[in-house]
């Protein structure tokens, strides 16, 4: 076995990086990342080779079909990192640019902001080869360090694909220390890593709820806490059938990671028991599995599996099922989501705009979405913005993880030296 890697070493290299990145033209940076988009696409065939390698040591392993199923690289997931990265070297440059701070003056003073890099991030995360990429090209965008540390589930796939990375950066003259990997064989680095606050400026963890706790728990830098599934929806007597129907079907329709799946469905005590049972079926139709509480369970015992442990209303699902509870009541639906739900995306069917308001400034989630599908588009449509994944905490940065989220905003007060 190697000897395990001088992490200070790694990090305070990845710091010196930072610094250089940050003080890059926009345009070298541009350049970067045209080229990590096209050797990710050069090395296709090596990438999925390595990750064929994977999936059958995983098989042999028995790693759980989820993770399997992030871990699975094809040439469609290859090339949607790549058209990101495209997409990143075509955004303007965020370094740098001067915002209007008018609630911070000084008299005599110019005062203005600009934003400005992090410095060192550190990604931890589960399967899903491709986030190196995807995450490495959103902090050359903005102007940070990189490191990764993957799960040994993808570390033939981890490797290469940093390689690939790494040589295009070195080729666009930047420095290579801006992105690195560690082993994922040796140790419990990530927890060595995520102790390094001295170099490490934020931890973002990725992948199933037990990982983002435990990092969250042993981390002494600033953690972005992550959060995947455990949606909610409230269906309002209100809503149409359809509208709801197609919420929960779209939000399911995320690959490979379903951020923003509907996992919960609250429905009143007095809704239209022909919708309720239509979209039942036409649920179980497309292969989704129900479970409900001790009342649907009950009165439609060929449609539910009954829910017994109470905790499971806490917890995502993360495949075909999907949960329905029965309320009184939208205060009674805010006042269950906002205690059960992960609060990230939650959403409300309905035709009421009095409700609409009510649930979007009492649920306490990221982001609501009213008559909306929250469908999570790691590359969304031109114009909006380049995500990683969804935030649900407030003491940071929350919703979504985009180029913003890896800056901050540093103040200005330019003077003439005259009292």
């Amino acid at each position: 076995m190697n000897a395990s890697p001088d992490l200070t070493t790694i990090a305070y290299q990845a710091q010196l990086a930072s610094l250089r990145l940050a003080a890059l033209r926009g345009v070298d940076r541009t350049r970067a990342l045209q080229l990590m988009a096209e050797a990710l696409l050069d090395r296709q065939n090596d990438i999925l080779e390595a990750n064929t390698l994977d999936l059958e040591a995983s098989r042999e392993m028995a790693i759980p079909d989820l993770v399997l199923e992030w871990l699975k690289l094809t040439p469609e997931r290859l090339q949607t990192a790549g058209q990101i990265l495209q997409r990143l070297s075509e955004i303007s440059d965020p370094i740098q640019q001067v915002l209007n701070v008018p609630s911070y003056q000084v008299d005599q003073c110019q005062t203005y902001g600009q934003f400005m890099p992090l410095g060192v991030i550190a990604l931890i995360y589960e399967a899903l080869p491709e986030l190196a990429a995807i995450t490495a090209g959103l902090c050359i965008r903005s102007g940070n360090s990189l490191i990764l540390r993957g799960g040994s589930e993808a570390s033939h796939s981890n490797q290469i694909i940093t390689e690939t990375l790494q040589l295009a950066i070195e080729d666009a003259g930047l420095p290579v220390s801006c992105l690195q990997l560690l082993p994922s064989d040796q140790g419990d680095l990530s927890r060595e890593l995520i102790t390094r606050d001295r170099y490490i400026n934020l931890v973002i963890p990725y992948g199933r709820a037990s990982l983002v706790q435990q990092i969250v728990r042993q981390s002494t830098a600033p953690v972005l806490r992550t959060a995947i599934g455990n949606c909610y929806l409230y269906w309002s007597p209100s809503g149409s059938l359809d509208i709801a129907r197609w919420m929960i079907l779209d939000s399911h329709q995320s690959e490979p990671d379903p951020v923003n799946a509907l996992e919960k469905v609250l429905i009143h005590r007095h809704h239209s028991s022909t919708a309720l049972t239509m979209l039942w079926k036409s649920l179980k139709e497309k292969g989704f599995h129900l479970r409900g509480d001790k009342e649907l369970a009950t009165e439609f015992p060929d449609l539910f599996y009954a829910i017994t442990d109470p905790s499971e209303w806490n917890q995502a699902y993360l495949n075909n099922t999907i949960a329905f509870k029965v309320v009184d009541s939208l205060e009674m639906a805010i006042d269950w989501i906002n205690h059960h739900s992960s609060g990230h995306a939650d959403c409300l069917a309905t035709e009421s705009y009095q409700e609409s308001r009510q649930f979007a400034t009492s649920v306490n989630s990221a982001i609501t979405y009213i008559n909306a599908s929250p469908r999570f588009y790691r590359n969304p449509k031109r114009g909006s913005p380049i995500t990683l994944g969804m935030s649900n905490q407030k003491g940071y940065r929350r919703g979504l993880i985009c180029l913003e989220t890896l800056t901050t905003v540093k103040h200005v007060v330019q003077g003439n030296g005259i009292a």
